[in-house]
């Protein structure tokens, strides 16, 4: 499974911004999408994931600002942010969770830089 993110950017505080993230390859097998983020100096953090089927689960930094929807059929999650802080800024990946021969795996995307700065 591949990913392609794109998205990121400049944001004052207080802003908006959306990440997108295609899927290719064995899509068929992805049994969850979401995204990480890092900051430099600091350990890789979950923003949100969501498993096939069910809703999207949230880091407390993300809930109520952030909202994690799937695209099934054109295999892309999306990452809507809103009211950015500056403690935003880091580094977004994609991933996805799918198995091979009863194995997980996850793929991670190349990152996008998000920063969020007056």
């Amino acid at each position: 499974v591949q990913l392609t993110e794109s998205g990121g950017g400049l944001i004052q505080p207080g802003g908006s911004l959306k990440l997108s993230c295609a899927a290719s390859g064995d899509v068929f097998r992805i049994n969850a999408m979401g995204w990480y983020r890092l900051v430099p100096g600091k350990q890789r953090e979950l923003v949100a994931v969501m498993p096939n089927g069910d809703s999207a689960e949230y880091s407390d930094s993300a809930k109520d600002r952030f909202t994690l929807s799937r695209d099934n059929t054109k295999n892309t999650v999306l990452l809507q942010m809103n009211s950015l802080k500056v403690e935003d800024t880091a580094v977004y990946y994609c991933i996805a969770d799918f198995y091979r021969l009863g194995v997980k795996y996850r793929s991670w995307g190349q990152g996008t830089q998000v920063t969020v700065s007056s």
